[in-house]
């Protein structure tokens, strides 16, 4: 008899949480890619070659934090280093230097800790969200994430994937929103990337927090600049 693959559960929740649509309000957000758009900066003929950018500089930062985060969970899934956690959390709000991304990143941490609390009893992930509520901050959307795997017993790499290919695809919907960019041509942009998500997945593997840098100086002027454009249909 042939051997079957395994059917896992863990696989079916990560597929849920990382779905685009998750009901955690990411498509109020563009981090700041509504300014590029608006300022000209940015066309639907340059998307995929603009993302396959971000995700070698902004999606490599958030893979390191997301697969760090993960660890911070212990092999019994019932117990957390929480100083570390908070440690970590503040490093990768100074590596964000706009207050419109801070605030983006955060907000959707949190939102994604509440929904994963009110689908099942989590006291890790419970005590990791009070202890990110006590700081000025919170705690960001990619660590919540790597958290969050590692309680479910998600594989990691898989976990990082997910987390890129779910951050992504929220950047196209915000484009398909601010650009003439219709739905097949958006899923052949997310397609196309799909390889740089998997390098950038492996190459978060090597990746120190400590060591961690991100230069995306359009990005972060696209987000400075956000609050003063005179129309807008995104919160960042």
């Amino acid at each position: 008899m042939s051997s079957m693959p395994k059917i896992g559960l863990p696989l079916l929740q990560l597929l849920h949480l990382a779905d685009s649509a998750v009901p955690i309000g990411g498509m109020a957000h563009s981090f700041g890619l509504e300014t590029l758009t608006t300022e000209g900066i940015l066309s639907a003929e340059g998307l995929e070659s603009f993302l396959r950018d971000y995700l070698e500089e902004g999606g490599t930062l958030e893979a390191v934090f997301c697969r760090v985060a993960s660890r911070l969970v212990g092999q019994s899934h019932n117990s957390l280093d929480s100083n570390r956690g908070l440690g970590i959390n503040d490093r990768l709000s100074a590596l964000k230097l706009s207050r419109e991304c801070r605030t983006a990143s955060a907000t959707l941490g949190e939102n994604f800790l509440l929904l994963v609390l009110r689908l099942g009893d989590f006291p890790v992930l419970r005590e990791a969200l009070e202890a990110a509520r006590q700081t000025r901050i919170g705690i960001h959307h990619s660590p919540a994430f790597g958290l969050t795997a590692r309680v479910l017993a998600w594989d990691e790499d898989d976990t990082v994937q997910a987390f890129l290919h779910h951050s992504t695809a929220g950047l196209v919907s915000a484009c398909q929103r601010l650009l003439p960019l219709g739905q097949t041509a958006a899923a052949r942009i997310l397609w196309n990337l799909k390889p740089a998500i998997t390098e950038t997945t492996r190459r978060s593997r090597s990746g120190a927090f400590e060591d961690a840098t991100c230069f995306t100086p359009l990005l972060d002027w696209g987000a400075f600049a956000h609050s003063g454009l005179s129309t807008r249909l995104f919160m960042s």
